[in-house]
């Protein structure tokens, strides 16, 4: 997870803390004023995702967010913590800020394209709203030849909020297998269609899929530079670590010494001790 959104939440809950304040448990302000840090002091044109993500965690359960809504539930995991790993793989390279990443100019150009469709009279405000396959279509076929980037965005976006749904089922049932398979297919779209991972980033995730027992991974975060992640079965830990010392390195001898690979069991959030 982001580690701004970490250390932001963090201080808004200390803060709380140290001058005998409250807010309910799993009051929506917290990750409000977490996103206002980030937005409008830092400068990071980030939604809300990670803070809410980070601060209704629960073991042994996923966060499912509805931003129409602002409703936040938990599906439980059909299966034990114990049955999977999670691996952050840092490439090693210095990411800077959303502000000034490639993240940023796809949220312009996504901004872009709503504002298009607007004008064409289609009534949206997101491209999260285009849902019905038909008009998905209809806007491919409009726009298509003229703006065929910003309909990469939108390529990008229609078909991630189906394989969304499709992951969550597969969570809640069990299927790790084809958890790991979204995840894959998602980190293929982020590449071709959202354009947003970058070499460091590919060949870590190029690596890792090598690997057996690595059942699904994908660049994470806001993309050019940082960590990739992977999903994998228990055992496979010592042998990613291996394929990357092997692969990962020989390829980029010059971060040999700050790549690294972090794999984690899910766990409880953030608590106030």
């Amino acid at each position: 997870m982001s580690r701004s959104a970490s250390l932001v939440i963090n201080l808004v809950l200390t803060m709380l803390d140290l001058n005998d304040k409250s807010l309910p448990e799993g009051d929506f302000r917290i990750v409000d004023l977490a996103c206002k840090v980030e937005n409008e002091y830092i400068g990071t044109p980030c939604g809300n995702l990670d803070q809410i993500m980070i601060y209704y965690a629960k073991q042994g359960m996923g966060t499912r967010f509805d931003p129409k809504t602002k409703e936040v539930t938990h599906v439980p995991l059909g299966l034990d913590a114990e049955h999977f790993r999670i691996a952050a793989l840092d490439t090693g390279t210095t990411r800077h800020g959303l502000e000034k990443s490639t993240y940023a100019v796809r949220v312009k150009e996504c901004q872009e394209l709503v504002s298009l469709l607007q004008k064409s009279g289609y009534k949206v405000k997101s491209l999260g709203d285009i849902k019905e396959k038909a008009t998905y279509n209809q806007i491919m076929a409009q726009f298509g030849s003229t703006h065929p980037e910003l309909c990469k965005r939108l390529q990008y976006i229609y078909f991630a909020q189906e394989r969304f749904n499709s992951m969550v089922h597969a969570w809640a049932e069990g299927d790790i297998e084809t958890v790991g398979a979204i995840f894959r297919r998602d980190g293929i779209g982020l590449r071709d269609e959202y354009q947003i991972s970058g070499p460091e980033l590919e060949t870590m995730v190029d690596v890792a899929r090598t690997v057996p027992g690595v059942i699904g991974e994908r660049m994470l975060g806001g993309g050019d530079k940082g960590a990739a992640g992977a999903i994998l079965h228990p055992k496979a830990g010592e042998q990613l670590r291996d394929a990357v010392e092997r692969g990962y390195k020989r390829s980029y001898p010059h971060l040999a010494d700050k790549c690294a690979v972090h794999v984690v069991r899910v766990c409880k959030a953030i608590e106030v001790l």
